[in-house]
């Protein structure tokens, strides 16, 4: 098919504590060209994690939340990225809280989420028109997969490694959060304890980001954040709970999977 590759263009890069899979489908005058910009958004992946990282001790983001730096003087992408974190903290009715988290503000749950909307605008800008950049479980798309489809984004079973628990038919942002291999890493704004009242927990909608965060959200609050979520304009969730119990809002377009795929 005319401007369509045979295969997708995929480069699978560590960064931002996790791993990136970036594939490029389509929108390119040449595989050069794609992997041109598969290697730009590379590089715009690890300039913002050097940025906004709460490990490396001189980071921007490292000297913001000791004090070293006021916000006016740290990198215009912080006050963006903090922007959004409010943003996302009142429409989650403060399930999603960077400001309660220990040791300072920590935007982890919605920056690799930002951070992969910036480099599909970067790949706009080059001129792709069909690309999926999975960040650990948060996929951000652009365009569609072949004329007319949607995306398949397939959502990883809790406890069993080599199966999928459904395939969502998206285009738009899917994020993903719960324990699966970290374990219970996340904070109840709340309590300030470590929590996670469900197994998987993914949400849809227009922006990766705010997609991002309520899935945090939503792995902490549970069940009541199905609520929360479809209360938002364009955003849908699927939650698998911790005794196996599935929970799908209404307007989400999915479809059971099996080990081997649908």
């Amino acid at each position: 098919m005319a401007g369509y590759y045979r295969a997708p263009l995929t480069r699978v890069e560590p960064v931002m504590g996790t791993v990136v899979s970036l594939s490029v489908l389509a929108g390119s005058p040449s595989s050069e060209h794609a992997l041109g910009a598969i290697d730009e958004a590379c590089g715009l992946l690890h300039e913002l994690d050097s940025t906004f990282s709460t490990w490396v001790e001189h980071s921007p983001m490292s000297r913001y939340r000791s004090g070293e730096i006021a916000l006016a003087e740290a990198p215009g992408e912080l006050a963006e990225v903090l922007a959004c974190c409010e943003h996302a903290r009142a429409l989650s009715r403060g399930w999603f809280d960077p400001w309660a988290m220990p040791g300072g503000v920590d935007p982890t749950g919605l920056v690799k989420g930002w951070a992969v909307e910036r480099c599909l605008d970067l790949f706009r800008r080059r001129g792709i028109t069909a690309a999926l950049i999975n960040a650990g479980g948060d996929v951000g798309v652009l365009g569609e997969p072949s004329p007319g489809q949607p995306w398949r984004v397939g959502i990883r079973h809790p406890w069993r490694e080599d199966a999928l628990a459904r395939v969502i038919l998206s285009q738009v942002a899917v994020a993903t959060s719960g324990h699966y291999e970290r374990g219970f890493q996340l904070i109840d704004p709340f309590s300030g304890e470590l929590s996670c009242s469900v197994a998987s927990a993914t949400v849809t909608g227009p922006s990766l980001a705010l997609a991002d965060a309520l899935a945090t959200a939503a792995a902490v609050a549970g069940p009541a954040a199905l609520e929360i979520v479809t209360g938002i304009e364009g955003y849908e969730a699927y939650l698998i709970l911790l005794d196996g119990t599935e929970l799908l809002s209404e307007g989400l377009s999915a479809a059971r999977a099996s080990s081997t795929g649908p």
